[in-house]
């Protein structure tokens, strides 16, 4: 029988952590984004305009490398603060090699790196004890 593997992503629009879990949490992954506020500022001195189509374009950039990560699970978790995690899953429902893979979205306020682990376990513990 092939193992599930699970993960949990805790993101925002500026990182997002990948956290693994098997029978334990594993390591956080930080994926960050390349769309700094730095960036924001010297482009939005030349045009608003030019500011959001580089942001836009970073923004796919993050969202097509978290996505990569996903592409080797069967469930994944995404959750966090911000709208960023609805925009990944809008991106990834865009591609069908996602097709099989269970994502759920979660809303959820800011976390330490101690409360995303334990949010990850508890949600992923919750649904083996249900299948039981």
């Amino acid at each position: 029988m092939e193992s599930i593997k699970k993960i949990g992503i805790f993101l925002d629009h500026a990182q997002a952590n990948v956290i693994e879990f098997s029978d334990e949490v594993k390591e956080t992954k930080t994926i960050a984004s390349d769309f700094t506020y730095q960036d924001k500022v010297e482009t939005l001195k030349r045009s608003e305009s030019e500011m959001h189509q580089k942001e836009q374009h970073k923004l796919t950039t993050y969202y097509k490398n978290i996505a990569a990560v996903i592409e080797n699970f069967n469930e994944v978790l995404l959750f966090g603060p911000t709208g960023a995690k609805v925009e990944l899953f809008n991106f990834i429902k865009e591609h069908h090699k996602y097709d099989k893979i269970k994502i759920e979205v979660k809303n959820t306020d800011k976390m330490s790196a101690a409360e995303q682990h334990q949010f990850v376990r508890e949600y992923f513990k919750r649904f083996e004890i249900k299948k039981l």
